[in-house]
């Protein structure tokens, strides 16, 4: 029984990095150009080709993006549902990118109107600063109110409320200010470029072996505090390790490309159905499989359905995110009347 079980999350694991390879080339080779398969194995080869500025200046770096953040989103997203025992908790849906997007967005007009570069580090650190403050709301609130739904509700209200300060802070940008902001703030990968890759590399590849370190203490922490006190893991520590971790991976996501909703609410849960189990050693790599997944197939709706008009990443994860939050809450409701 065990063996055949381990059969099946090698395979999940396995199909979901093929789907991976076979995104990572279509994104690259299909958009308003047309780039043969044959012509990128050519350039990788150091041959000359016609489209070779935007397969290696826009298109690498954008599908690249893509996969690290749709990984890292959905990876925040599983931390998050883990630590507040709560299957809808997710960066956007509590107010994370919000707070995230807010203090970007400060820093961002701050910086511009002072004629100062802004750096990707820069970037990641002020919406890091954003993520905690948000947190910390959630956190005060998950104290007060142990019902599912109001922690959802405390969430989204907390989210409406750093919004409105984005609002009001873009209200007095430059119109300069306001494109660039505005662009952001609707959730792209577009405008990638190498240097972001590489930061956010760095910063992705560093926390989720963080985060895969934690894979027993994760698995105790599921079946409960008492449990997991028991077998002696420090609680107090390991809730510090999941706030600090989901904080980094959801502002290194909405430093580069602005707030991204449903992924992390949807891709852990999609995964999870496949994989048959929530245990962290199999869940946390195929987490980040599936949410690159679903975001390089959500990037390249949202660049070729409408082509040349674009639309924002997060209308087309909505689209494909919002019924898997409705079958979620459904679900419950059901197993709840049972």
């Amino acid at each position: 029984m065990q063996q055949s079980k381990k059969v099946r999350y090698i395979i999940v694991l396995f199909l979901l990095g093929v789907s991976v390879v076979a995104l990572v080339g279509w994104n690259i080779c299909v958009g308003t150009v047309r780039i043969p398969l044959a012509d990128i194995f050519a350039s990788i080869r150091g041959k000359k080709i016609e489209n070779s500025r935007i397969l290696w200046d826009i298109r690498m770096p954008r599908t690249l993006a893509a996969m690290i953040l749709g990984g890292a989103l959905a990876l925040a997203g599983y931390l998050l549902q883990t630590f507040f025992h709560n299957p809808i908790a997710g960066p956007f849906v509590l107010g994370i990118s919000s707070g995230a997007k807010m203090v970007v967005a400060l820093v961002m007009v701050f910086l511009m109107g002072q004629a100062v570069k802004i750096t990707s580090w820069a970037l990641i650190a002020a919406a890091f600063v954003g993520a905690m403050i948000s947190m910390g709301f959630v956190l005060l609130m998950s104290r007060r109110v142990h019902n599912m739904s109001m922690l959802v509700v405390s969430g989204v209200m907390i989210g409406y409320i750093c919004s409105a300060i984005t609002e009001l802070v873009v209200t007095f940008a430059s119109d300069a200010e306001i494109v660039n902001l505005h662009n952001w703030s609707r959730g792209s990968f577009s405008g990638m470029t190498w240097e972001n890759v590489a930061v956010m590399t760095g910063v992705v590849a560093v926390t989720f072996f963080l985060v895969f370190l934690m894979a027993k203490p994760l698995s105790a922490y599921q079946l409960g505090e008492v449990y997991a006190r028991n077998l002696g893991v420090d609680i107090r520590l390991l809730r510090i390790a999941m706030v600090l971790l989901s904080s980094i991976l959801s502002a290194c996501i909405v430093a580069f490309a602005g707030p991204i909703s449903f992924v992390g609410i949807a891709a852990p849960h999609l995964v999870k159905s496949l994989l048959g189990t929530a245990k962290p050693i199999w869940m946390i790599p195929a987490c980040f499989l599936g949410g690159s997944v679903f975001c390089l197939f959500c990037d390249l709706l949202a660049r070729t359905m409408f082509a040349p008009t674009e639309l924002s990443i997060s209308t087309v994860t909505a689209i494909f995110g919002a019924p898997v939050v409705l079958w979620i809450m459904v679900r419950r409701n059901k197993e709840k009347m049972a």
